[in-house]
């Protein structure tokens, strides 16, 4: 019996995926979720042999949750937007499968079946995107102001945050903001989010 977690924000989409992973005879949902948070929370309690993971949650993404998670439970994310950039990270995350909220239950019951044999499964549509996608050109720093940006943090609370003057919150900003060619810090982490590099 493949035992999984299972964590969307979105109640009636996690009940009805819930309730047509049920209807296999060797999977079982051991526990739902709907944010990261308690999905980190939840494996930690129920140790299931699979985590799986909306991309877009409350306090912590699908991403986060993954890399919070940490190797020792397979981690599939699903999501209804596909972005390249998202596809990266959650590759460097150790996330053993990427799809897409379109893909039919049985279909999600054949990945993970394959996800807990010790297999993989990127959707082709994605991994297309991603292999023609430009690379990022920001940096790691400058990236994480814009994801607190982003998260509606103003430059002293991110500064607060990841323990730097403002001052130089501003300068990571700025040059965020010149690689983007954008005029407000909100546009850039608009973009980065947009691409998903964030």
């Amino acid at each position: 019996m493949i035992r999984v977690v299972l964590a969307d924000d979105e109640d009636l989409i996690r009940g009805a995926l819930a309730a047509l992973l049920e209807l296999e005879a060797d999977i079982t949902v051991v526990a739902q979720v709907s944010d990261g948070d308690a999905a980190v929370a939840a494996v930690a309690e129920h140790a299931p042999d699979i985590a799986v993971l909306d991309l877009e949650m409350p306090r912590r993404d699908g991403v986060a949750a993954a890399a919070a998670i940490g190797p020792g439970t397979p981690v599939v994310l699903v999501t209804r937007h596909a972005r390249p950039g998202v596809l990266k990270r959650a590759l460097a995350a150790g996330v053993r499968g990427f799809v897409p909220k379109t893909t039919p239950a049985s279909r999600l019951a054949s990945i993970l079946r394959d996800v807990h044999a010790g297999g993989r499964y990127v959707d082709s549509e994605i991994a297309a995107s991603a292999l023609t996608e430009d690379n990022c050109p920001l940096t790691t720093r400058e990236l994480e102001v814009l994801r607190l940006t982003r998260a509606g943090g103003s430059v002293l609370d991110i500064a607060s945050n990841i323990h730097l003057a403002h001052g130089t919150v501003r300068n990571y900003l700025s040059s965020a903001m010149a690689k983007l060619h954008v005029t407000s810090r909100h546009d850039a982490a608009r973009i980065a989010w947009e691409e998903g590099w964030i």
